[in-house]
Formats: C-alpha cells, structure tokens, sequence
C-alpha cells in the first residue's frame, strides 16, 4: 500500500486532533444525531487539551455541505486551527474515535484504505471510450476519449483497390483512436495509483487499447468482453468483472509480499519483532511492512517529534543519539510516520492467517551483517 497521501499528516509536528466518526444521515433526525455523536468527540478532545481554534475548524468542517447520503465514516485531522486532511469513509467507523496527541491516529483510516484497490475502468468501442478511475478513498473520475475520425463501421463487399485502401484507412483510424484510450487511459492509471485496469467492450477495440498501453500497465490490465457503450448499455457484466479482478489484485499483491517474507526470513533475511522493524526502518532497510492492526494494541515507541527518523522502543536509544526531549506514543502511529518518510510500502495481514512476531515484519531492501532479523 502507497501511504503518500498521509505526507501532509507528517509534514508539521503536532499536536494532533484526531476524529472518526459516523457520519451517516439516513433518518428525519439524522442531522441531529451527527451533531450528537460530534459533541461526545469534541468534549473528548478538549479534556485531552486541544485548543479552541482546531476544535472550532473541525466543527465547521463538519458542517459544511455538500453532505453524503447514506450510511459512511468521515475522518478528519486537524492542528493549529487547520483541518489538514478529510477523508469520506465508505462505512461507519466501528465506534467513533476521537484523539489529541503529538502524531496523528491515522491507522483506522490505513485499516479501511488497507481493504481498497485503486483502479481504472476502461469501455472501448472502435470510435473511442467511456474511462472511469477510482482512487483509494477519493470520488470516481470520468472520462470519454472520442477519435477524431468517424469511419464507418460496416464491411463492404466491394473488392480491389479501392475496397483495399477503405478497410486500410479504417482500420488505421481504429488503431489511433485505440492510442488515444490507452494513453488516456495510463494518465489515468498514474493520477489515482491504480493497481488494475480493466478493459472491456467491442473484442477488438479492446486488445488495441491493451496492446498499446505501456508494458507496467499491460502487466497490471485485465480484458474482457463484456461492456458496450451508449445509451441503454448495461455496465454491470463489467463491474462484476472489475470487482473480481480488483479483489484478486489485492490478494495475489498481499500473498507475494507474505511469501517474499517467509522466504528471507528462511535466508535469515528479514526483519520481525518490533524492536528489530523499528530498526531497519531507522536504518532505511525497509522495502515492505507487513503488519496487523490491532486497534486495542497497547505498544508504544519513543519519537523526536520532528525527525520521522527518530524512533526507538527506549527514550534512553533517543537521547544518546542526541534527541533532548522525546515523546512516547502509539507505536502504530510512530510506524506510520516512519514508513511514509522512508518511502516504504506497507501491507495490512491478518494476524491470524499470517501471525508475526508483536504483529508486524519487515522485507528488506538490503540486509548487512549488523541488520537485526529478529
């Protein structure tokens, strides 16, 4: 999972509000009940000590229309009177959180994102296409790429030259236009992060499409048949296809990160257990962390609260690398924030399918003699 979209989380120390919430309104007194719920969460954070202006920014925040239907979550994370991030959740939170501390609380909204693939859709016939991409937590983008050159569509019967030369410049109208959709189709793929591309529609307009998009994205793409365009055109044979492939996308990724791990932890390769993740990550080893959440987890990590560097299971560890006033906090959240500076990837288990040593691993980029693997 690709966490830069929490960078603006870590890029000002905190401290941090915190606040999950369901935020659904589907009753006469639904308003009422946000606000209810909302006043419970406010009161929490004011009793932890956050400020009156970060308190007052998230209140208007949360009322601000446009307003979703249905049942969903909102988080929200704010400090020094600005709402840094708001997110829509596509369900209510388990139970609404609220929290105040030095780093923000953003491993419920990992968890969820964690269950989520980003994906490009892409409905092609010989004249053009219909795409739509969703990225993880955002709202759908929708797009139609139309050629510029309408040759008709039927076959004649006419031999010779002339019938030669028609089919030729037909076919290589085709051929453009199917250009087009896979170059706006990989913009796409790069502007939501997709992990999938999904190609359906007319069975020849779609291979070109596939054919002609870059070979990462090739390798990420899956066809089908299904599909039609215009008015009328039913697009649940290829929303069933893409929620497959979506699914499998994400399974096949977590299965190949789990089976890179068991094999450098066999080579003595890998790193597991808290104290040796926080680390390499320190050391900037880390290409993947496996973890599970675990939201009643009780662990807690000492950090510089402007170094995401800085992390250690002892303050002492800190203090001797010369941080004169660290501060303990959730160790989801410390790891969290080292994950995002280092650039490394993280993937969410299930602790009881993949169990780990304190919940958490590591794959290595590298791996030298003084690397701890346990």
């Amino acid at each position: 999972m690709e966490l830069a979209f929490l960078r603006p989380l870590f890029a000002e120390p905190g401290p941090w509000a915190s606040v999950y919430l369901d935020a659904s309104r589907t009753g006469e007194n639904a308003g009422h009940e946000v606000d209810l719920r909302w006043r419970a969460l406010r009161e929490q954070l004011t009793a932890e000590g956050a400020d009156q202006a970060t308190l007052d920014a998230l209140d208007t925040t949360l009322r601000q229309p446009p307003f979703l239907a249905g049942r969903h979550g909102l988080a929200m994370f704010a400090r020094d009177g600005e709402v840094v991030l708001v997110e829509p959740l596509a369900a209510p939170p388990p139970v609404d959180v609220a929290a105040y501390g030095p780093l923000p609380h953003a491993m419920p909204l990992v968890a969820q994102r964690g269950r989520q693939v980003p994906y490009v859709q892409v409905l092609a016939d010989r004249t053009g296409a219909d795409l739509s991409g969703r990225c993880v937590g955002g709202t759908p983008r929708e797009q139609t790429v139309d050629g510029g050159e309408q040759w008709p569509l039927r076959k004649v019967n006419a031999g010779g030259w002339s019938h030669s030369r028609f089919q030729q410049a037909a076919q290589e109208s085709w051929r453009r236009n199917a250009g087009d959709v896979a170059a706006a189709a990989a913009d796409l793929a790069e502007t939501v992060d997709a992990e999938a591309i999904v190609v359906g529609g007319d069975v020849r307009a779609a291979q070109q499409v596939v054919e002609q998009l870059p070979v990462r994205w090739q390798e990420r793409t899956v066809r089908t048949d299904l599909g039609s365009r215009g008015p009328g055109a039913d697009p649940a044979g290829l929303d069933e296809v893409t929620d497959t492939a979506v699914t499998e996308v994400a399974e096949r990724y977590t299965r190949a990160v789990v089976d890179r791990f068991r094999a450098q932890r066999a080579d003595d390769g890998a790193s597991a257990g808290l104290s040796a993740v926080v680390d390499v990550l320190r050391r900037g080893q880390a290409d993947t962390v496996l973890m599970a959440d675990v939201p009643d987890s009780t662990e807690r990590l000492w950090v510089a609260p402007d170094d995401p560097m800085a992390l250690a299971v002892e303050a002492a560890e800190l203090r001797a690398a010369g941080v004169q006033d660290p501060v303990e906090v959730r160790a989801d959240a410390a790891l969290l924030r080292a994950v995002v500076g280092t650039g490394t990837q993280l993937v969410l288990v299930d602790r009881e399918q993949v169990p780990l040593r304190d919940d958490i691993g590591a794959v290595l980029r590298y791996a030298d003699a003084s690397t701890p693997t346990a």
